[in-house]
């Protein structure tokens, strides 16, 4: 998918929790967990500017495109070669 969901770093950086973010926006920590994980087909732009306000952030620091050349080399680097040296 050429989207991508950085939520969970910008929640590292701003030292907040799952749970704190959630009761801070107004949704549910699982609604919060499909945000972060992706599993959405579509963001409310409240929820988003919510998320924004809280984590003083803008939306493209919780949303990239990633374009399909860069997908490509990101699996290229992802992949484990195994070696034999015998």
């Amino acid at each position: 998918m050429p989207i991508a969901i950085n939520l969970d770093r910008v929640m590292v950086e701003r030292k907040i929790s799952s749970i704190e973010l959630a009761e801070k926006i107004g949704i549910s920590p699982v609604n919060l967990s499909r945000i972060k994980t992706g599993k959405i087909k579509g963001i409310r732009f409240s929820t988003l500017e919510a998320l924004c306000q809280v984590l003083r952030c803008k939306p493209g620091d919780i949303i990239d495109y990633v374009s399909p050349e860069e997908q490509t080399s990101e699996t290229e680097l992802g992949e484990i070669v195994e070696r034999n040296y015998d």
